[in-house]
């Protein structure tokens, strides 16, 4: 097997191939759900879809995550909304969304004309409590163009939104109540919060309940401060903590679930937490993930995802892999070799 090419130390400056090698498979799939490719964006980055389609073609994306949709009209935080910090992002939108109705009447037609190009639809729902989940996961679960539901129970920035996440019994009770109102060929996506004591706890709870997916990382609650006016630079005050600050500590939660819950199981992973070069989706994929969610570099290079399918397909082909799946999960630990029964 030939020797990958070593990371350039300055990724930034590191070229790729302009489009994806010839012969290496990148398709995945998600507990039945095919999809050409692994990338996708993450919740709450791409708006309803066609706010991304000007700057890339959405057709080259495994799936499409909305942002949150919840039952009612959200209008989110006030501003600040968003700042920058250093390698990352804070985040305080607050679920800001049409609302269900609308999201069925106006942006779903939308979505249905780019899944005849390839992308699978993944619909983020989130709610007050368990009625409002399974009030709108059922009704848009029941579009036969939505492929899955991913459900956000866990989400830092608004009042309500740990309740479920932090709460391996009343995560479980909630998924197999969503569970029950989907149809059975649309698939349930889980997505777990790392502002937890054990995030394995939590996925065996999600996946106990019914869950065919998991993914994670969600944001981490953080804080900035102004030090001339003395207050948060967001208005909400704490905020979600998102970019490539945070991918260490997502790969590490990625892999312990992977390998504590989700590999027995036989339940698939999408990865996400500073994703931004091809480097980081093999070190993803390396950990235990199967799919791989862009969010905050998009707004540096809405190309990312493109950019690390080519690098994905050099990368295989370096390593003498046929298909992206011959690295899930492949990371040796220093004690698996005196473990291992072979």
């Amino acid at each position: 097997m030939s020797q990958p090419t070593q990371p350039n130390p300055n990724p930034t400056a590191e070229s790729a191939p302009s489009a994806p090698v010839l012969g290496a498979d990148l398709s995945v799939n998600l507990a039945g759900l095919a999809l050409k490719n692994p990338m996708m964006t993450a919740s709450g980055t791409c708006g309803y879809a066609f706010e991304y389609a000007e700057f890339v073609n959405l057709s080259q994306l495994g799936a499409f995550v909305t942002k949150s949709i919840t039952r009612e009209v959200r209008k989110g935080n006030e501003a600040h909304r968003i700042v920058e910090t250093r390698a990352g992002m804070l985040n305080a939108i607050g679920l800001a969304n049409v609302g269900l109705d609308a999201f069925l009447e106006e942006k779903l037609p939308q979505l249905r004309q780019m899944r005849t190009t390839g992308p699978r639809i993944v619909v983020n729902v989130a709610g007050h409590g368990l009625d409002d989940y399974t009030f709108a996961a059922g009704r848009i679960a029941g579009e036969k163009d939505v492929d899955a539901i991913e459900l956000n129970v866990s989400c830092p920035n608004v009042t309500d939104g740990l309740v479920f996440g932090t709460d391996p019994a009343a995560l479980k009770d909630l998924v197999a109540n969503v569970r029950k109102v989907m149809r059975t060929d649309c698939k349930l996506i889980v997505k777990l919060s790392p502002n937890v004591g054990d995030i394995t706890l939590t996925a065996r709870a999600a996946v106990d309940g019914g869950a065919d997916v998991l993914s994670m990382i969600n944001t981490y609650t953080a804080m900035a401060i102004d030090i001339h006016t003395r207050r948060p630079r967001l208005a909400n005050g704490p905020g979600g903590l998102s970019g490539p600050a945070i991918r260490p500590l997502a790969v590490c939660l990625v892999h312990r679930v992977y390998r504590a819950v989700a590999r027995d199981a036989n339940v698939p992973i999408i990865a996400m937490g500073g994703i931004q070069y091809w480097q980081d989706a093999v070190e993803f994929l390396l950990a235990g993930a199967t799919g791989l969610a862009v969010g905050t570099a998009l707004f540096v290079d809405p190309a990312t995802p493109v950019n690390i399918m080519a690098g994905l397909s050099q990368y295989l082909a370096q390593q003498g892999c046929c298909s992206i799946n011959d690295i899930v999960g492949k990371l040796e630990l220093p004690g698996d070799l005196a473990t291992s029964p072979y």
